[in-house]
């Protein structure tokens, strides 16, 4: 089978050839670069010196398309771009001074190389005339998306690998805490329902605005649309919830239903963490694809569970442990976790390979190595037992 191949038969829930390998393109799937240099060394090759969305703050490498082969990911994304002024800021600034994105918020340097989104220009707001008089960001510029219909149509015309597009958008609960500060919003949906609420219906209407231009450049050709809202922690979820089903949950369910009336990709959605409560919402939202199921945060380590209780119903992409496993296991830990995980949720199709999140710096090459390899050793359909 061809990636393509592999990866719609999965999202149908039938057992393909292997099970798809998801590794780079996205900043939930992707490699950071101090572990992608020390890849490509081992590999021999030359690992260029992209940075996905051009943005080396996030640290986060864009692979080359050799690497990617040696990796066997079966998807290829497309990416949308900052504005071109931010760009321009960008390299105008001095040297490690904050970098400030299209949205006004940004990240400053805490250690070299090493940035945290520590910059929230709706922090002292108080009032939902605050939120209307901001400065908010033009989502009609069109350097945003002017790269995405080539990129879409050459990966059609190839028709190797799903591809899977992935506009840069903090969705609306992330973005929100990206602009008040996490505790100031976390307070907010607490003690002040209705200011939260028009700060989230604010950033949806401008993520929907980006969005429809995203996937109206993209046309018929993409497999699978990328979005996501972090809700949960180590052992529990960010909100309750019934705050999640009273004022997020139906922010969500717009911007879904927007989606899918503008797509057939398969809506893939990004949250971290323990949110084993809040599954049967997301099924009940439309989301076809859940990542990067935390293996080791609290009832999501439950990968029978949740492939008994879920499965049906959702496709499981990640669930390979990058607290412990990846960085600190040996090769031959990983192969075994590998297997675990494989067992767990890949009878009968419906999972796709992938790290929890981003395979970060700590993590040695010879484990990345070691995890592809023994999905494709262990991922072959019938699975062996």
């Amino acid at each position: 089978m061809t990636g393509r191949e592999r990866v719609l038969a999965t999202l149908a829930h039938e057992e393909a050839d292997r099970l798809p390998i998801v590794i780079g393109g996205t900043n939930a799937t992707g490699i950071k670069m101090k572990a992608y240099r020390a890849l490509a060394s081992r590999l021999g090759e030359e690992p260029g010196d992209r940075y996905i969305y051009d943005w080396p703050e996030l640290g986060t490498a864009l692979p080359t398309e050799r690497i990617l082969e040696r990796l066997d990911s079966d998807t290829r994304a497309v990416l949308d771009r900052f504005p071109a002024f931010v760009y321009e800021r960008a390299l105008a600034r001095q040297p490690h001074a904050d970098f400030i994105d299209d949205w006004g918020g940004g990240a400053k340097e805490i250690d070299p190389g090493n940035w945290y989104p520590g910059i929230h220009p709706l922090a002292q707001a108080t009032s939902i005339a605050d939120i209307e008089a901001y400065p908010w960001p033009d989502m009609d510029d069109p350097t945003r998306v002017a790269n995405v219909k080539a990129e879409v149509q050459g990966l059609a015309a190839q028709g190797r690998h799903a591809t899977l597009g992935c506009p840069w958008l903090l969705f609306p609960f992330e973005r929100a805490q990206a602009m008040r500060g996490l505790d100031n919003f976390l307070a907010d949906m607490a003690g002040e329902p209705e200011f939260a609420s028009a700060l989230l219906w604010k950033i949806e209407g401008l993520c929907k605005t980006l969005m429809g231009h995203f996937l109206d450049e993209a046309g018929d050709d993409l497999d699978i649309i990328k979005i996501g809202d972090d809700l949960g922690m180590q052992e529990n979820l960010l909100i309750s919830p019934a705050t999640y089903r009273e004022i997020l949950k139906p922010v969500h369910a717009d911007f879904m239903q927007f989606i899918r009336s503008r797509t057939k990709a398969r809506i893939f959605f990004h949250t971290d963490g323990d949110v084993y409560d809040l599954v049967p919402d997301l099924i009940e939202l439309g989301v076809d694809i859940l990542n990067p199921i935390q293996s080791g945060a609290g009832r999501m380590s439950d990968l029978v569970r949740l492939k008994r209780e879920f499965g049906k119903h959702l496709v499981f992409c990640g669930a390979i442990d990058t607290q412990r496993i990846l960085p600190f296991g040996s090769p031959s830990e990983v192969r075994a976790e590998v297997r675990r995980v494989i067992e767990a949720l890949a009878p009968g199709g419906g999972y796709m390979l992938a790290a929890v999140h981003t395979i970060m710096n700590e993590v040695p090459p010879e484990n990345i190595l070691a995890m592809v390899d023994a999905a494709k050793e262990f991922g072959s359909y019938p699975l062996r037992h």
